[in-house]
């Protein structure tokens, strides 16, 4: 029969080559941090999670945490076991107390620990294996986080720098404000929730060196749905595309929200993309051909017009600022009516950032900073062989570099309200 543990007591273990799992309660995600002496992870590569289920001896296999305690650095002082909630609004509170369980290799079960008391945590440190001299030992904990994830990586020192995750010796306060959270990303499984919170960091980040954090625009996705773009749809780039574009909305729409269109000869207005059904979107909408949920991809052409879908998008402004996202791999034949259009439209609340994917002719866009008899600067470009290959901090500075300039601009000439 298993041992009971309660909170905060320790018992002894056999061998270091253990499960641990946990059931009951709300459904949860589970996880662990290799942490050193100091409380801190040495680097990203301590934490396991769904995307990165092994570390130096310990591995995420079918939810469970299989460790073998032979194979941890020495260096490693403990090894937490995480749990982090997998639906939106719930809490640990609001279902019966998770229970988490410690069994050896043949699945004998050693300890059970009932984490009760839990209230409006969303993560919680369920377990704790250690070494005393040569004996491994578990620790119940149930230590929990009303914040959640950003307070959980905090408190181990991980902080996001302009590289790269990397960890600081001890835990430190990072140079970036609270990022927005948004509806829907609860919902979110804890790999997911961990790529979103670092990618609204590189965000966040970009906005401040800006001076431009807490700004708020109405974000517009526009995409190139052309015969050329085939292999890029094919090989899930664009699908990419959209997910790394759904943080920007996150930290600047009211709602994190991206309002999104298709264009060729014509264009498409499809749903918005939120947080919560980022992916299925991708795979409901993303097509070149066919028609999919009542859209007729083939009317859309097979090459590319600007003028409809640019007229389209000036339709919608209003007064607030709006960013517009816009995808293409070249063409604008069109190039006079769209210098004109450009200028006409420099009289209106929206920045257009145009982004070209592959190695193309963008004619007309290259020469859109040089573009005389607008009143304010009201759009960037900028180019990419290979989007795949460009980091997220990289990639971001690129897409945000011009928009708060623009954005003090237009204040300043009346073009969007203070």
């Amino acid at each position: 029969m298993a041992a009971a543990l309660v909170k905060g007591q320790n018992a002894g273990l056999n061998s270091g080559d253990v499960v641990l799992s946990v059931r009951g309660g709300v459904a949860a995600d589970l996880s662990a941090l290799l942490v050193t002496a100091a409380g801190t992870v040495r680097s990203d590569a301590d934490f396991v999670f769904f995307n990165q289920p092994q570390a130096p001896g310990v591995r995420l296999e079918r939810g469970a945490l299989e460790v073998s305690g032979g194979a941890v650095p020495a260096e490693i002082a403990q090894i937490r076991a995480v749990i982090t909630v997998a639906t939106e609004g719930d809490t640990f509170g609001t279902g019966g107390a998770p229970v988490a369980s410690v069994a050896d290799r043949a699945g004998n079960v050693l300890h059970e620990y009932v984490i009760d008391g839990l209230d409006r945590e969303s993560v919680v440190i369920a377990l704790e294996l250690y070494r005393r001299d040569e004996q491994w030992k578990v620790r119940a904990v149930g230590q929990g986080y009303a914040g959640g994830f950003a307070d959980l990586v905090t408190d181990h020192g991980v902080r996001v720098d302009d590289d790269a995750p990397q960890v600081a010796a001890v835990p430190e306060v990072v140079a970036v404000p609270e990022v927005r959270t948004v509806p829907g990303e609860a919902s979110l499984s804890f790999e997911k929730r961990q790529k979103l919170d670092l990618r609204k960091r590189e965000v966040a980040k970009v906005l401040i060196d800006k001076s431009a954090f807490g700004a708020r625009a109405r974000v517009v996705l526009v995409i190139d749905k052309t015969g050329s773009m085939q292999k890029m749809y094919s090989a899930g780039t664009v699908h990419r595309v959209v997910e790394r574009m759904i943080p920007v909305a996150t930290q600047l729409d009211d709602d994190g929200t991206l309002e999104a269109y298709l264009y060729a000869l014509h264009y498409a207005k499809l749903p918005d993309i939120t947080v919560a059904d980022g992916e299925q979107w991708a795979k409901t909408y993303l097509h070149l051909k066919g028609t999919h949920q009542g859209v007729d991809y083939d009317a859309m052409g097979g090459r590319n017009d600007e003028l409809p879908i640019m007229r389209a998008v000036i339709d919608t402004l209003t007064t607030e600022p709006t960013l517009v996202l816009f995808f293409t791999d070249g063409g604008f034949a069109k190039k006079r009516e769209i210098a004109a259009l450009m200028r006409e439209a420099a009289h209106l609340p929206a920045f257009w950032q145009f982004i070209g994917l592959g190695k193309s002719n963008f004619g007309v866009l290259r020469t859109l900073d040089e573009l005389d008899g607008r009143v304010v600067d009201n759009a960037g470009f900028f180019a990419l062989d290979d989007i795949d290959r460009v980091d997220d901090a990289e990639l971001y500075r690129l897409l945000l570099s011009e928009f708060p300039d623009w954005l003090r601009a237009a204040r300043t000439a009346g073009i969007v309200r203070a």
